[in-house]
Order: structure tokens, then sequence, then C-alpha cells
């Protein structure tokens, strides 16, 4: 085939049409924000105890039939127990006395039998409070933000196909209706298994909006604004998106009525069907190249260029010469990918687990949820775009490294911070989502210049699963937190700490050409380093090895990690 980006070259780099095709399809990712993260809100549980009904009980009986029980070193209400109610009435009719008169600890305890009742200061409705998702149904909660992240992993294995098969541009809108469609059903919800449904399908259709229209961008901008679009672009509107999330949550207190109004935001995106073209380079390998080049010649009109009688040659028309087909098959074929594929997986599962379990963790935090959201959402924005630069200029797995040895250092330090300091532990939270951010960008680029062509989209496919399982595992990671508070950032800081070290064994990508076949793919550190100290053995004329070793690859790696996190 021909080359799309030298027959198309006479569109230049810049223009009006590209300009207005990078702001109305960035404005897509906003809604990818929007619904991204909203079960922070709508499964956020008040504060709740047992409900205690209409009895004769007097005031202090009604104050002390709820015990005191330890939560992280500190006395608190208990908010699945009671004190018999049965006993206490008793007590109460008799005039005796809670504490005085009457030994608490020694009485029978209860569940909440007869329910909860929730604090209203925050939240009027969520579905906590709609159906009782505490105590032992707490765990509720994680898996109905897991089904969501479930429809992620369903969605981008099909969204692919379907762009291949029917246009980027048709599977965007599809998408978004789609969307819209799931969340409203989902706010009409009746019970809490046709809620978990309905976010199955939320996470299918916004991941394959994400997908799609991050395609679309590669394949309709130039060089100069493709960069742009993968690197800056996409990341930040979704910040955008993520940033207005709790502004709408403050508005709006009642789930039921945010999700409604989060549907609704997704209709002003029907006008764009008229703005945003369909992919010339799709259009060509479906045969329909009259139809791209009518798109290219109105873009040549929009930019003020003249375009060629003919802009595609004819070669364009042949198909490619048939060639291998590569599978997951082959990633396991030699030693070599099947040690990069591994590192690289568990790098992209830790990171998502990090990444995701921060997001959903910010409900949990003290202080304000709808201010902490914010905040998580702003420590974004910095990262995207310092890592834009950073990549421009520094090595990847140093870069990757240190960032991973932040977030997760960070994390394991806030168990350390007293409660009463709690503006130093949000602080570091937020030190924590900027390294994973930082992390989440650098991988994907990374990632793509370690495999080589023939295998890129193979080894990038199962990367992204292995994301969405980290995704999946995040909710269950913060549930933890509801046993020991400090157990989700012990969790989450040590996989961090090791998959800072499992890069440390990647090959190096910055300033290198792309792989384009199996055999130009880098040599994996750890696997040659491995190999060569078994053969090499433990004798002393083979300490030159040993110190030549350390001075290449472990010395400039801890000088990496040490430096900035003193600074």
């Amino acid at each position: 085939m021909g080359d799309y980006d030298e027959d198309t070259a006479f569109l230049g780099q810049a223009g009006p049409y590209f300009w207005t095709t990078f702001c109305l399809l960035n404005t897509i990712f906003i809604s990818t924000g929007f619904n991204g993260l909203y079960i922070i809100f709508v499964g956020a549980a008040p504060e709740h105890r047992c409900l205690i009904p209409e009895v004769n009980l007097t005031a202090a009986w009604q104050e002390a039939i709820i015990p005191v029980t330890q939560v992280n070193g500190h006395e608190a209400r208990s908010q699945c127990r009671r004190y018999n109610l049965e006993v206490v009435r008793n007590l109460s009719d008799k005039g005796f006395a809670p504490g005085s008169d009457v030994n608490l600890t020694g009485l029978e305890q209860e569940g909440c039998l007869d329910g909860w009742s929730y604090s209203k200061d925050i939240y009027q409705a969520t579905i906590v409070t709609e159906w009782d998702l505490v105590c032992d149904n707490q765990w509720k909660v994680p898996f109905a933000s897991s089904t969501m992240f479930v429809g992620y992993l369903l969605g981008s294995l099909i969204s692919g196909q379907l762009s291949d098969r029917f246009g980027r541009k048709k599977i965007i809108f599809i998408s978004l209706a789609a969307q819209c469609l799931s969340v409203l059903l989902q706010s009409f919800s009746q019970s809490w298994r046709m809620f978990c449904i309905m976010f199955l399908f939320v996470g299918a259709s916004q991941i394959s909006i994400y997908v799609s229209a991050f395609v679309l961008g590669t394949e309709v901008f130039s060089k100069t604004l493709r960069v742009i679009f993968t690197t800056l672009g996409a990341f930040l509107f979704y910040c955008i998106g993520y940033m207005m999330l709790p502004w709408i949550a403050y508005g709006i207190r009642e789930w039921r009525t945010f999700l409604a109004v989060l549907s609704a935001t997704s209709v002003v995106y029907i006008p764009l069907w008229w703005f945003i073209p369909e992919s010339p380079r799709w259009l060509i390998t479906q045969g329909r190249v009259a139809e791209a080049e009518a798109i290219v010649r109105d873009a040549a009109r929009k930019n003020k260029n003249e375009a060629p009688l003919v802009i595609f040659r004819g070669s364009e028309l042949q198909s490619p010469p048939p060639g291998r087909v590569y599978t997951m098959l082959d990633v396991l074929r030699s030693n070599n990918i099947r040690c990069i594929t591994l590192m690289c997986l568990v790098l992209w599962m830790a990171i998502n687990v990090g990444y995701f379990g921060l997001s959903l963790n910010t409900s949990n935090l003290s202080g304000n949820p709808f201010i902490n959201c914010f905040l998580s959402a702003t420590a974004e924005v910095p990262a995207y775009i310092v890592s834009t630069w950073l990549l421009k200029k520094c090595p990847r797995r140093a870069l990757l490294s240190t960032f991973l040895f932040i977030g997760g250092g960070v994390l394991l330090l806030i168990q350390f911070i007293p409660t009463t300091l709690e503006y130093v532990a949000l602080a570091l939270e937020m030190t924590g989502k900027f390294g994973f951010t930082m992390a989440f960008s650098i991988v994907y680029i990374y990632t793509a210049e370690l495999y080589p062509t023939v295998l890129r989209n193979v080894g990038m496919g199962m990367c992204s699963s292995a994301a969405r399982i980290g995704s999946i595992t995040a909710p269950y990671v913060i549930y933890l937190g509801s046993y020991n508070k400090a157990l989700p950032y012990i969790l989450m800081g040590s996989l961090t700490i090791a998959s800072s070290v499992v890069n440390f064994f990647l090959p190096e990508t910055h300033n290198t050409d792309l792989p384009e076949t199996l055999d130009q793919m880098q040599e994996c550190q750890g696997y040659v380093a491995t190999v060569n100290l078994f053969l090499k053995g433990n004798s002393l004329e083979n300490s030159g090895f040993y110190y030549r070793f350390f001075k290449r690859q472990v010395f400039p790696f801890l000088s990496v990690l040490t430096i900035p996190s003193l600074l």
C-alpha cells in the first residue's frame, strides 16, 4: 500500500481543519471523565447506626443502646450492633440508668434487626442507603465497582474488532448512545443486581468510546498533532470531566437524579456527528477510496490548501501481500519476549491497582469528599503535562521506575501519619496519585516501544487485559480498609515498589528505533543477566563481570530512585 502521510502531506501539519477536529474529538473524552468514577459518590457510605424503632426508652438509653467499639485505635459507636432491644426496654421501664445502675459490657448484643439510620449531612441518598449495603452486605459496593471494570475488559476486547468492521466514527456514537441509555436505566434500578448489570454495560460502552476515539484521532491527525493528541489531549480532557464530576455531585446529592443528569450530558454530542469525520485510512482499507478522498479534499478546503487531482495513488487500492498472522502464542515462543511480556503484565496490573485504588478511595479520606475528589483529579493535570515533557528527554525505564517508587513510597508513609495531621496524609495521597498518573501515561508509550510491529497490537492487548484485572481488583483492595485503614496503603505501596524493581530489568527504548520484527527486539536485561550469572558462576576471576554489571545496571538505577526521593 502507499504511504498515507506522504499522500496527504499537502494538508500541512496544522490548520483550521486539524485544530477543529482536535478540539471536537477531545470533548468526547470529557464524557469518560464524567462516567468513569461516579461510583465514588453513588456508592458512598454515610455515617450510620442501628435504627431504633419507636419504643418507650429514656433519652439516656436511646443513646447508650449503641455499644462503643474500637475503630482504628479510636472509640466510636458501633455501626452494625446494638444491645438487645427487649433487655434494654425492660431495664428502662424499671428505672435503671445505663452505666451507673447497669454494666453495659455485660448486656447481650444483637444485629441491626430493624435496619439502619443514615446521616444526611453529606448525601441525601446513595445505593448504600437505598439497599442497606453496610455491615454484612458491605462487600456489595466493591463488587458493583468491579462490574464496571469487568465491562472495561469486555469492551476493550470487542471494541477494536467492531471499529475495524463498522468504522471508528459509527462505534464512537453508538457507544455514546449505549452509555447514555445504560446510565439512564441504571438510575431506575430497582435492585442492587440490576444496578450491577447496567454497570457492566456502562463500563463496556465507556471503554469503547475511549478506544475508538483514540484510534480515530491517531489516524486522522497529522504527525505533529498526533503526538499531542496521544500524549496530552485525550488525558487532559478526561481530567476536565473528572474535575467537573465532584461539583455535579455536590449540587445533586440524590443518586438517581445524579445519574439521570450524567446520562443527559451525552445528548450534547449528537451535533458532533456532522463535524467529526470518519478515518480516511480506515475507508481506504475498506476500498471506499472515493469517500476518503472527499474527506481529505474537504480538509484541504478548510486549511486553504490545493489538493492534487489524484490524492491516493493506484497502489492504495492494492491489497497488501499476505503475511504471517501473529497471535498470543508468539509471546511465549522465546525466553526473551516471554520475560518482557510477563514483566509488562506485572507493571500494568500494579499501576492500575494503585491508580484506580486511590481514585476510588477519595470518599474514604478525611475532610470533604467533593474537595478530595477534585484534588485527586487536579493532581493528574500536571502529571500529564510533565510526563509529556520528560518523555522527550529522559530514558523510559528510569523515568517509570522513579515515579513508581515515589508513588509506592508515599503510600507506605501514610500509615505513619497521625490522624490529627489529616492534611499531611491528604497531601501524601495526592503525591501518590501524581506518581501513579505519571506512570500511567509513561507505560503506554514504553510498552509500545518494547514490542515489534508484528506483535505490538497483540502485546498491547495482553497488557490492557492485565490492566483491567488490576482495576477489577482495586475496589477490593480499598474494601480491606474497613478491617484495617492502613492495609490498602501497605498492599498498594508494596506492589508498586516491587513493580518498580521489576521494571529495572526491562530494556531501554529511549532514542532507539522501533523494532519491526522479533529479531530486532532488545534483550530483556533480567533474563540475560541471570543467565550470565549462572554461566559464569561465583569464581573470583569473574568478579570483573559482576562489577561491570552492577556499575552499568544497578548503580544508575539506584541513583535515579534515591536522589529524586531525597530532594
